[in-house]
């Protein structure tokens, strides 16, 4: 019987240890983004919301904004511009499940940012579309 119960507790344990590390919150991503953004950005006084909103509105490098298919509104569903896919709500308000998943989140940061300005977004600009989008209510 304690065998049972010691390879039960070593089942439980192991199977904690292979859970995906998908938890997270938009806060903890941001979290995230601002170590990165301190060790790459010199004089880093901090992420703006204000910085974040204007880039995600304003065109860059390929002619697009991220609000070319997110909306001017990321708390409603967008569309690809290209493809006119459906694109979810991109605000944490509207969609709780935004800004969770760490693969996701490059992923999607790593496709948008080079369809949108032809290159890797940095961490600041990362940090700063993920403040303004945790201002965004539905």
């Amino acid at each position: 019987m304690l065998r049972l119960s010691y390879l039960s507790g070593l089942l439980f344990v192991f199977g904690l240890a292979v859970q995906p590390a998908y938890a997270q919150t938009p806060s903890e991503v941001l979290a995230s983004f601002q170590s990165d953004a301190a060790e790459s950005t010199q004089n880093f006084q901090g992420f703006s919301a204000a910085r974040g909103e204007k880039f995600f509105k304003v065109k860059h490098g390929n002619d697009w904004s991220c609000s070319s298919c997110h909306t001017e509104n990321p708390a409603a569903a967008g569309k690809h511009a290209k493809t006119e896919k459906p694109i979810e709500p991109l605000a944490p308000s509207a969609n709780a499940e935004r800004f969770t998943n760490p693969k996701k989140i490059e992923k999607w940061f790593k496709r948008n940012c080079n369809d949108v300005l032809d290159r890797a977004c940095t961490p600041l600009e990362k940090g700063d579309v993920l403040a303004y989008l945790l201002t965004v209510r539905k």
